[in-house]
């Protein structure tokens, strides 16, 4: 057989020669004697160009078949979604097999088949009434895998008494495993239902070696589906939890960050029930519930309702109540820890079904996550509660001091109008009357700041003409701008209209800013008040040839308590609150203190003032 496949090729001159012998045995046969053995021969000669033109046909056949065993694998590795890859390898199978039809059959997770392609000879996709096929087959190449080739599936012992064969006349039939990394996942399968004997060994040995090749590619695209479907879960999940970051840094209470974690956990879990609480010396009190309704007005306590919760607190680490019990009610116990600190506790309850691993996971992650913003809700809430005490207590002592220092004031000018006193007793007797206005500023101040940030500070707007506030900033400064030998310059626009604000709190305002103007300008400077109308609001303008400021000690101004540290400045008298209750009065009149200074120079103050509506009708 060898020396016929590489004898060599059938020539023209051949089949002319041929022919005309045909045509001359034709003719002896009408003689009356045939000479046999002539006849034989020339039989011999064509049974032998016979053979030859068989071997050649198959040689062409086997280079036909390589040729689009090629043509097809070159497709190949072109994609890597995945049904686009099932589709073009059925395709190529049914090209280059002749089959009528053809499927594709992956196992799933549960190892049961699953048909994951199924195409005709027209490269159309059958539909699920379509999917009739031999089972048996497509098992025995799965469960074994073993290829398998039957010319007439009906006749062969093996299958014949099969109701998928038997039922739909089946003929010929190829099927091959699919395998990647030494495992068989799924099959190969091709049919015919009216041609017996329509495949052969050399189509079966085909079949194989192409559906080796596309294993790989079928296989690859099964790892990036795989990876981009995880990819795509994780993603999902990266913008969950990032909702979920923003809504509990959104939130500097406690109570709603526990109240947003178990809104979002039993989300998450497809949960029955839910709880959420703190942790505290004795208990766990529950905060919040879900779809849970508790029948007292008394704290819950989660350890009396779920024991191993104190378990769970105890050892810092989730808890898993059921998960053994498939039928059964499974409930999971997740502490919010800080540091190795256990802050707060969720519960959630699960009657449908199981908690998944990646359901524990993401429930792990936000009550993780969680931990931080109730932490800062419980401290926020500590500092807040101490600092409504602190002005509380601010406002109440200020109070009590205003009247023993009003009663050392009265009794210190009783003195000084006795007159008995001798010189270094009239000075001690002013220099205790001094101090004690000193005490008073400071304690009005300290209340002002105590009622601003404890929310109790009100302003009672009336119709104010801007030529009476002047006059009572001139009163309030006048005589220590004259001490310090400064100017005093007023520039005023004329005609300006009355303003619509609170006449005490401004005149305030401005006396404050004068004063700190003429403090912090060396003997013999210039303080200017200028005031102009600017659209419906008065613009009032304290400036100075002071001192002035850093830009650093500009975004210090307001702070409580601070004082810039030149050894001028700290010579002045003052407390470092005046600025911060100034800020606070003007930004209640609906406007902000424009600074700009530049060092030894001096500093300009801007702010605004409403005009009084009736002014503009």
């Amino acid at each position: 057989m060898t020396k016929r496949l590489n004898a060599p090729r059938i020539s023209s001159h051949e089949f002319v020669e041929m022919r005309q012998t045909l045509a001359t045995l034709k003719s002896q046969l009408a003689l009356p004697r045939v000479d046999t053995n002539h006849f034989i021969r020339q039989l011999d000669k064509m049974a032998e160009l016979i053979t030859r033109m068989e071997a050649e046909h198959k040689q062409l056949s086997q280079q036909g078949r390589f040729e689009a065993l090629y043509s097809v694998s070159r497709l190949l590795g072109s994609s890597l979604d995945l049904q686009t890859v099932l589709d073009q390898v059925m395709d190529a199978i049914i090209q280059l097999t002749g089959a009528e039809r053809g499927f594709l059959m992956l196992r799933d997770d549960d190892g049961q088949i699953a048909v994951v392609a199924a195409r005709n000879y027209d490269q159309q996709t059958l539909d699920g009434n379509q999917f009739q096929f031999s089972r048996t087959i497509v098992n025995h190449v799965m469960d074994h895998g073993e290829p398998i080739l039957t010319t007439n599936a009906s006749e062969d012992p093996r299958f014949n008494m099969q109701e998928s064969v038997l039922g739909r006349s089946l003929r010929s039939i190829m099927a091959t495993p699919i395998r990647a990394r030494g495992t068989v996942f799924g099959a190969a399968y091709v049919e015919n239902q009216a041609i017996a004997g329509l495949f052969s060994t050399e189509d079966l040995a085909t079949l194989e070696t192409f559906v080796g090749q596309a294993s790989v590619a079928i296989d690859n695209a099964q790892l990036f589906s795989a990876t981009d479907q995880q990819l795509a879960a994780r993603l999902q999940e990266l913008s969950q939890l990032r909702r979920i970051d923003m809504q509990l840094n959104e939130t500097l209470d406690a109570d709603k960050a526990m109240e947003i974690t178990l809104d979002w956990i039993c989300r998450v879990a497809d949960a029955n029930m839910g709880h959420i609480g703190l942790v505290t010396h004795e208990h766990v009190v529950a905060k919040h519930h879900f779809c849970y309704n508790p029948n007292t007005d008394q704290p819950v306590y989660l350890e009396e309702l779920y024991p191993a919760v104190r378990d769970a607190v105890e050892t810092r680490s989730p808890y898993m109540i059921g998960d053994d019990d498939p039928s059964g009610a499974h409930i999971l116990i997740v502490p919010a820890r800080r540091e190795t600190k256990v802050i707060a506790l969720a519960v959630i309850v699960k009657t449908r079904g199981i908690f998944s691993d990646e359901q524990r996971d993401m429930i792990e992650r936000i009550v993780a996550r969680a931990a931080v913003p109730i932490e800062n809700g419980g401290l926020y809430a500590a500092v807040k509660a101490a600092d409504v005490a602190k002005s509380e207590f601010v406002g109440i002592v200020a109070h009590d001091l205003k009247v023993p220092m009003t009663s050392i004031i009265g009794y210190a000018d009783l003195t000084l109008m006795d007159g008995g006193l001798t010189e270094e007793q009239t000075y001690f007797q002013q220099r205790i009357r001094e101090t004690v206005e000193r005490m008073e500023m400071l304690v009005s101040d300290l209340a002002d700041i105590s009622r601003i940030e404890s929310g109790h500070f009100f302003m009672t707007p009336t119709r104010v003409p801007v030529a009476s506030i002047l006059q009572g900033v001139r009163d309030g400064i006048i005589t220590q701008v004259e001490s310090r030998q400064h100017r005093y310059i007023e520039d005023v626009q004329p005609d300006l209209p009355a303003m619509w604000v609170d006449y005490y709190r401004l005149l305030q305002v401005l006396i404050n800013l004068a004063s700190n103007a003429y403090k912090y300008t060396p003997n013999g400077g210039t303080i200017t008040m200028v005031v102009r109308q600017v659209g419906s609001r008065i613009e009032y303008c304290v400036s100075d040839t002071g001192v002035g400021l850093t830009p650093e000690q500009v975004k210090m101004m307001g702070k409580k308590f601070w004082r810039a540290a030149d050894e001028f400045t700290r010579s002045q008298p003052g407390t470092g609150l005046g600025f911060a209750i100034t800020r606070s009065l003007v930004e209640q009149m609906g406007s902000t203190i424009q600074i700009e200074s530049e060092v030894g120079k001096g500093s300009r103050f801007t702010f605004s003032v409403p005009i009084d509506d009736r002014e503009l009708q």
